[in-house]
């Protein structure tokens, strides 16, 4: 049986082989065939994607934009989406690919987050507790949205102390108890036989098994990317290798005191060199790490509020 599913914002088919991103509705529903061909049939009905050169033209002959987003990535598809879905006019440009930066280069994880709880219990604090129950509930809209990009994923705590047996095993069940009716699968402990029958190179000495709890994972830059198209799909004006050169400006008179504010921006295309302007009465800056490159196109003496920082996961033999 094939079946459509939308959710906020997103449009799965399924039948083993298709699926696109592309939205009819905000509200939760689904709706099932007896056969894929009739489900082929409403995404032939679905508004075609325009091409690359259509969204241009729009950027250039669009008189003025409720919305212009700066950048990209998950953030700034996902504002795009956001404007375009509750009415609107909206544009997009980022200067290289979609998901090219910050955007592809996650953990890939969907978590509800585990440390979290540690701290909500240890420190009694209730903003960490929300803090997990929120991830959790993100976690089930991701996957149950997008089945195409995201699935379950196992992980393994390996334990070398008796006595931490228990200790992780009761904070592991809490995180299954507060996910609910959210829960994946459920946590459970394997032996040590079993612990290295499923990783041969952890440390043999002292290992007295493993908890295995899920959590979800996403392919992070398609799911980038369908949330461009999405937006697309709803009538966002949205173009890659589109850089922004300079912000437009414009003098208003605000309690008695003339003042500039941002109007736009002045973008190239990469790809062909040309420049127009693309006024907006908003203009998100969603850029990430570059942040602060965009924000001193607006004054050049204002202070830098974005530190770079990245996260590795590096696993090493013990020797080191």
């Amino acid at each position: 049986m094939a079946y459509v599913q939308v959710l906020g914002g997103l449009a799965v088919l399924g039948g083993g082989c298709l699926a696109y991103a592309a939205a009819q509705s905000r509200h939760s529903i689904t709706i099932e065939y007896h056969d894929l061909e009739t489900a082929i049939k409403l995404g032939e009905k679905l508004t075609p994607l325009p091409s690359r050169q259509i969204q241009l033209q729009r950027l250039k002959e669009t008189a003025e934009f409720d919305v212009l987003v700066i950048g990209g990535g998950a953030t700034g598809c996902g504002v795009a989406l956001d404007a375009v879905t509750r009415g609107l006019t909206t544009a997009l440009v980022e200067k290289d690919d979609f998901a090219s930066a910050t955007s592809s280069r996650s953990t890939k994880l969907l978590h509800g987050g585990v440390r979290y709880l540690q701290k909500a219990i240890f420190n009694l604090s209730y903003e960490q507790f929300k803090l997990v129950t929120e991830a959790l509930h993100e976690r089930a809209n991701m996957l149950r949205s997008a089945p195409h990009l995201a699935q379950p994923l196992p992980i393994m705590l390996p334990v070398y102390t008796w006595w931490k047996v228990p200790y992780f095993w009761t904070g592991i069940k809490m995180y299954d108890v507060i996910a609910g009716k959210q829960l994946l699968h459920s946590s459970y402990f394997v032996g040590q036989k079993k612990a290295l029958e499923l990783f041969p190179t952890l440390k043999r000495k002292d290992l007295c098994g493993g908890i295995v709890y899920y959590d979800g994972q996403q392919d992070d830059a398609r799911m980038n990317v369908s949330i461009a198209l999405t937006a697309a799909r709803r009538g966002a004006s949205v173009a890659n290798h589109t850089e922004v050169i300079h912000l437009l400006k414009k003098k208003v008179i605000q309690d008695d005191i003339e003042k500039e504010i941002v109007c736009g921006a002045r973008v190239r295309d990469q790809l062909t060199r040309e420049e127009w302007n693309v006024h907006a009465k908003c203009v998100v800056n969603a850029t990430g790490p570059y942040t602060d490159d965009i924000r001193k196109m607006d004054d050049a003496s204002t202070p830098n509020i974005c530190q770079p920082s990245a996260g590795v996961h590096i696993v090493l033999p013990e020797y080191y």
